[in-house]
């Protein structure tokens, strides 16, 4: 695609989303095809199913309250055919962490991306989280939420509310922590997520939905050739662990620039930009400009191949891009295809890596009495 076109769709998204304004467990085979059965489990003596949302205009969601997982994700492409836009696997077993130790789709908690050395204070309380990640704690540590069932309850088939009841001591978390998952099909192919939560003790928050997204809807074709817009003029650089260095740099004139659209694999392997090589390809966040602003688009992915467009819209400060680096070919997704290296996308919306060791940065200090709110919407469109 030429400049101009690139920067439509960012704009063409805006202008769609100006324009557009019991329990029920999924009992037949989706769209997407995936057996309801294979879900029927019970894990840590909690039972887990597959649970379907679907908008007026077709685009559906499979989601799991296993991790809150969104399994499957269909919307139409230029052509009118339905596609499935994320990664994730056919069962709940291949979901497990004895199986396979991933985040596809998961709602994360209590603590989404890195916590430097696990250490937090939390009123003046050390406190030591047990650390899995290049000697970090990443994603509420090595059992967060991502491997624990959520309660479901689904009022009607556009909605499914995913509560979850952390002990204190979760994790290493201070606090009995009660949080909420809601995930609404709306009109216009859109899927609202939003967030909630309540501390008996100050502790710490940040969730986030981590899909990894291939817009082509053909998990074995890179994501490289999608095109990329990210509302950030500024981002966090890390350091060769992964782990944010506590600057806050801007974005012009680096490999780090999306306020231009432009495909991720344009620049992913210039490793002598050194944050690129850090991250082996991207994994960073990114400072948004639209600084909570739901009207405003915090960052558009789209696939040239299907004309699959993503706007995404939050109220939350920093988005997390990462390109999948670490997909290795080792693991089986859906229909028995591949997940080779950068065949997904992730966009973390969240506040910033670290955050609980930075007093500069907008807090994820919940305390009792306070309720924690997080929204985003997805929202899909075709080109």
């Amino acid at each position: 695609m030429k400049k101009h076109s690139l920067m439509a769709i960012a704009t063409v998204a805006t202008m769609a989303m100006v324009s557009c304004t019991g329990k029920q467990k999924v009992s037949e085979t989706l769209i997407a095809g995936l057996s309801p059965e294979k879900f029927a489990a019970e894990v840590d003596g909690k039972p887990t199913a597959l649970y379907s949302v679907k908008s007026s205009d077709g685009m559906e969601a499979a989601i799991t309250n296993y991790g809150g997982r969104i399994v499957a994700l269909q919307v139409p492409d230029r052509n009118g055919e339905m596609r499935d836009v994320v990664l994730g696997f056919d069962s709940i077993q291949a979901y497990l962490p004895e199986n396979n130790q991933t985040d596809f789709g998961a709602a994360i908690g209590r603590y989404a991306n890195r916590i430097d050395h696990g250490r937090i204070v939390i009123d003046g309380d050390s406190i030591q989280l047990p650390v899995n990640n290049f000697g970090h704690t990443l994603h509420g540590g090595p059992t967060g939420w991502q491997y624990q069932v959520y309660s479901a309850e689904q009022p009607n088939d556009s909605t499914l509310v995913l509560s979850i009841d952390s002990p204190d001591g979760d994790n290493g978390f201070p606090g009995n922590v009660k949080a909420t998952v809601t995930y609404t099909a709306l009109p216009g192919n859109k899927l609202d997520i939003a967030y909630s939560a309540t501390t008996d003790r100050a502790t710490v928050i940040n969730m986030t939905n981590h899909s990894y997204f291939n817009l082509s809807g053909d998990p074995m074709k890179p994501i490289t050739d999608h095109t990329l817009y990210v509302y950030a003029s500024n981002f966090t650089p890390v350091d060769s662990t992964y782990m944010t260095t506590g600057e806050i740099l801007p974005v012009e004139g680096t490999p780090m620039d999306f306020t231009t659209p432009r495909s991720v694999g344009e620049q992913i392997d210039n490793f002598e930009f050194v944050q690129l090589k850090n991250g082996n390809g991207y994994d960073h966040n990114w400072v948004l400009d639209s600084k909570g602003d739901m009207d405003k688009i915090a960052a558009t992915l789209y696939s040239p191949e299907s004309g699959i467009g993503l706007s995404i819209y939050t109220d939350e400060p920093g988005i997390q891009v990462y390109s999948g680096n670490f997909l290795d070919g080792t693991v089986t997704g859906k229909g028995g295809k591949v997940y080779n290296q950068r065949t997904g996308i992730a966009l973390e919306t969240q506040h910033y890596p670290d955050s609980p060791n930075k007093a500069e940065w907008p807090s994820v200090l919940l305390r009792p009495g306070d309720t924690y709110k997080s929204n985003t919407t997805l929202s899909f469109f075709a080109l």
